[in-house]
């Protein structure tokens, strides 16, 4: 999770970035929302996120400068082309 990652200057790494990630509907669908210590969609919007998601359980990828998320474990694979596809499009996979 992205809650504590900062850039340079000390600001939220997601802050005005297009993020997704695992929604308070899907919380709630595994009964965990009075369980976790935070849940994923109010913490990316509180720390000043562009958050963005889809209907649960669908695959769901954002990319957003060098960042990539997935909503839920249904986009790992969708996620892991999106990383891929910038990998090529940077050239950052050339040794």
């Amino acid at each position: 999770m992205l809650r504590h990652a900062v850039d340079p200057d000390g600001a939220p790494l997601v802050e005005g970035r297009r993020v997704t990630g695992f929604t308070n509907g899907e919380e709630e669908a595994v009964g965990l929302t009075e369980v976790v210590p935070f849940l994923v969609e109010d913490e990316l919007k509180r720390l000043g996120a562009d958050y963005s998601k889809t209907g649960d359980w669908l695959p769901y990828v954002l990319t957003d400068g060098l960042l990539v998320t997935g909503q839920n474990p249904a986009s790992s694979g969708p996620a892991a082309d999106a990383l891929l596809a910038l990998i090529a499009e940077t050239g950052e996979g050339r040794g």
